[in-house]
């Protein structure tokens, strides 16, 4: 795409500041991903005057598997042609590298894409309902006041190597988990991980093997797992886990490829990325500037799934930026702010919630999510229907109580566990204070007597076991193909 690019709507042209000619465009929107080119389509098919600014040029890698779930394809503007790579109509999941266990379904439970190829159709998207595109450019930061700002109205968009900034009346920062927009806001993460993945091609008999099959393998690393996805000639293989020990993870990518036999073929790419999940209280808005997508923090926590979230909450973003950019006042323009928050919290962030306590329980026991899926034929059905969009984790705890129970037990349980963690290292302190106390006493009770030596400390350790489990499962449509499979196991 070139660096300029403008629709063929004559009407969206930017105003024009008086003072000093300069064009005020009415939203701004930094970042072109899925989430900052939903948002520019959105404020663009309202009949705005919208500019979309990227820095790379177009179309560019992403770090990302490319799966797009059913929220995700629903979210996607009319008539879409979506670029799919391939259609997953299978699952294999493993317990590191362990158990393989393969579910089938008769539908397909979601389609692949190549980033590159999915954004890029998503910015052609956005530019046919009237935006403008600028690529590499450099957003520096925003400014909402000094000199570089005409009026209360208007926002400063500060490029790098550029005299003059861009002004706007609403701005949305869609720049990713590193975003400038994002830091002017003040957003905060409370989960931070690093994701690696390597895009690997494969001869064609390897590639047959994986066509309409990914694999997920519930990881070694607390919160872990892996993902091989197939896209025609390219396997994209990859694991994510905390942040924290970056090395741990690097081998645990390099042994999850060397267990699926693909160690001998040369990587394409090989990359990293860093996601961010929001913490509850987190700003999504300051003033006339709008976050969204990983630039807010905006993700699910425990798959860090990050599409959906993206284009739904880049949609929300583009749409209440519009009616920001009519605000005549910063009282209007905050409350307009406020309503995005408020649907953003009400539809994903619940989502969200749920997400967390998922993630929670699957850190301390991923061999019970393996059992589930793999032999208890209602929870696959639940994934199955996840996927493909008929239901979401917050409808699933909202309307079955045997899942809303279970959630709520494990949450007390963990409570309880704490609070216990937290008595026993109250009383070892407490302990520990007593016995220096007392020696100390001693010591100067005997003056000169020679002191004790090797004062005891205790040791504790934990450890857990998953199950093993079968069964099998054909509901639906849905089935078992009960074998490990050829290549993944």
């Amino acid at each position: 795409m070139s660096s300029e690019n403008a629709a063929g709507n004559e009407d969206a042209e930017p105003t024009v500041d008086r003072a000093q000619d300069r064009p005020v465009w009415d939203v701004v929107v930094v970042g072109a991903g899925p989430a900052g080119a939903s948002a520019a389509y959105a404020a663009a098919v309202a009949g705005r005057k919208v500019l979309l600014l990227e820095k790379a040029e177009l179309p560019r890698y992403k770090t990302c598997g490319g799966g797009i779930i059913g929220p995700s394809r629903d979210a996607l503007p009319p008539g879409f042609d979506l670029p799919l790579r391939d259609r997953v109509h299978a699952v294999t999941f493993t317990l590191n590298g362990k158990l393989s266990r393969t579910r089938r379904s008769r539908t397909m439970l979601f389609g692949l894409v190549n980033r590159p190829e999915f954004d890029n159709a998503l910015v052609e998207s956005a530019v046919k309902a009237g935006a403008e595109v600028r690529t590499g450019v450099t957003v520096s930061r925003v400014e909402q006041h000094g000199p570089a700002v005409p009026d209360r109205r208007t926002v400063a968009v500060v490029l790098s190597g550029e005299d003059e900034p861009v002004l706007a009346r609403a701005v949305v920062g869609a720049d990713g988990s590193a975003s400038r927009i994002g830091a002017h806001v003040g957003v905060k993460a409370e989960q931070v991980d690093l994701g690696l993945e390597a895009e690997i091609p494969v001869p064609d008999s390897v590639a047959e093997d994986w066509a309409g099959r990914v694999l997920v393998d519930w990881g070694p690393l607390p919160g872990s797992y892996g993902w091989v996805f197939p896209k025609g000639d390219t396997l994209t293989v990859g694991v994510i886990a905390a942040r924290g020990d970056g090395a741990a993870t690097k081998r645990y990518l390099d042994d999850f490829i060397g267990r699926l036999g693909l160690a001998g073929f040369e990587p394409r790419i090989s990359s990293g990325h860093l996601t961010r999940c929001r913490a509850d209280d987190s700003p999504l808005s300051r003033g006339r500037v709008l976050v969204c997508g990983d630039a807010a923090g905006l993700l699910e926590p425990w798959t860090r799934e990050g599409i959906s979230f993206a284009l739904r909450s880049g949609r929300l973003a583009g749409e209440w930026a519009v009616r920001i950019a009519e605000a005549h006042d910063a009282v209007d323009a905050r409350r307009q702010a406020l309503n995005y928050a408020f649907a953003v919290k009400a539809g994903l962030g619940v989502e969200m919630g749920v997400g967390r306590r998922l993630l929670r329980i699957y850190a301390r026991r991923p061999g019970l999510f393996h059992a589930a899926l793999t032999g208890f034929r209602p929870a696959w059905n639940v994934f199955a229907r996840f996927t493909r969009g008929a239901t979401s984790l917050a409808e699933v705890v909202r309307v079955h109580p045997v899942a809303r129970r279970a959630l709520d037990a494990f949450d007390r349980r963990e409570a309880e566990r704490e609070g216990c963690e937290g008595r026993e290292t109250g009383n070892a302190e407490r302990g520990a204070d007593t016995e220096n106390g007392s020696r100390d006493g001693a010591v100067g009770a005997a003056a000169g007597a020679a002191p004790q030596k090797g004062a005891r400390a205790d040791r504790r350790s934990e450890g857990e076991s998953g199950g093993r489990t079968g069964g099998e499962s054909g509901d639906n449509g849905e089935s078992d193909g009960g074998t490990a499979t050829r290549r993944s196991a």
